[in-house]
């Protein structure tokens, strides 16, 4: 007497009810904000001479890279704050989660890509405007995209064959791996080892290279004799260093890991910070800590 699910509830902030509506104006601020910023950040690297270098051409993606990012999740979540029944269809549940979890991989490869730059710029200084040409940049940026989308296909066609014939409220606040594969009615212990095996490959990997790249950054601006030096090389990072620790930082513990899922309110928790957050501090990050970018505003 089983019948198919065909559609799913999303259960959002059940603990914070009475407040969905301050809830709602708030993140509808973050997410105007988060459009808002990263276009005029995009716009501002783009239309200005000045700002035409492979470091500004990567910020310029990332911000391009945030705006959909968020699209792929906010706006469903601002519809559900408002909405008594807060549905979702099936095929509507998996390509949100096709697009975040690419986006977010694009995001993931991308930062990696910035690392290098950064890496060439400071630790090869006279070979850099040779290897980081314009048309090498062009093919690293379009790189990130296509592998971005191309990762979650073997997830997402293991979730479609998996039969939903039970509960359908998946506990979170936007459709993910976790929250779903926990309300199929038989064992995905096959989905678990492959989304972690691809959440480890990805992310691990690109972690990895991130941090290998700012020790090598590191040792050269120590050997900077002036302060001076070393203070502006130092300067060129730290904005690209504050991403990676605030993205990476939560994604790591969302992702790599062999469980369905930890505490509910756990999981929502880090969602909100690389979903909502990072986004929305990336074009204050780039823009307030960057003195050419704040130049180029005035």
């Amino acid at each position: 007497n089983q019948t198919e699910v065909t559609e799913f509830i999303m259960m959002g902030f059940p603990s914070l009810q009475p407040f969905h509506k301050p809830l709602f104006l708030l993140l509808l601020l973050i997410y105007l904000f988060t459009i808002f910023g990263n276009l005029l950040v995009f716009t501002i690297i783009r239309t200005n001479p000045k700002l035409h270098t492979p470091m500004y051409f990567f910020v310029s993606v990332l911000s391009f890279l945030e705006i959909c990012y968020t699209a792929a999740t906010i706006p469903k979540m601002l519809s559900n704050l408002l909405s008594e029944r807060k549905r979702i269809s099936f095929s509507g549940c998996l390509l949100q989660i096709y697009f975040f979890h690419s986006l977010g991989a694009t995001e993931c490869y991308l930062l990696t890509v910035m690392a290098y730059d950064r890496y060439l710029a400071i630790c090869s200084p006279l070979r850099y405007p040779a290897v980081m040409t314009s048309k090498l940049c062009i093919r690293l940026a379009a790189s990130c995209w296509v592998c971005g989308l191309l990762g979650p296909i073997a997830e997402i066609i293991l979730a479609s064959k998996l039969p939903f014939c039970g509960p359908n409220k998946i506990e979170h606040i936007f459709c993910d791996f976790p929250p779903l594969l926990s309300l199929a009615c038989t064992d995905t212990s096959i989905n678990v080892l492959v989304d972690f095996t691809v959440n480890a490959c990805k992310i691990l990997a690109t972690f990895l290279l991130i941090m290998t790249s700012y020790l090598q950054i590191i040792r050269a601006i120590l050997q900077i004799r002036s302060a001076t030096g070393r203070k502006k090389a130092f300067s060129t990072c730290a904005a690209h260093l504050t991403v990676v620790v605030i993205f990476f930082g939560s994604i790591l513990f969302m992702y790599v890991r062999l469980t369905k899922s930890y505490s509910l309110d756990y999981d929502r928790a880090l969602a909100v910070v690389y979903a909502v957050l990072t986004p929305f501090l990336n074009p204050i990050i780039y823009s307030l800590r960057n003195k050419e970018i704040k130049a180029a505003l005035k």
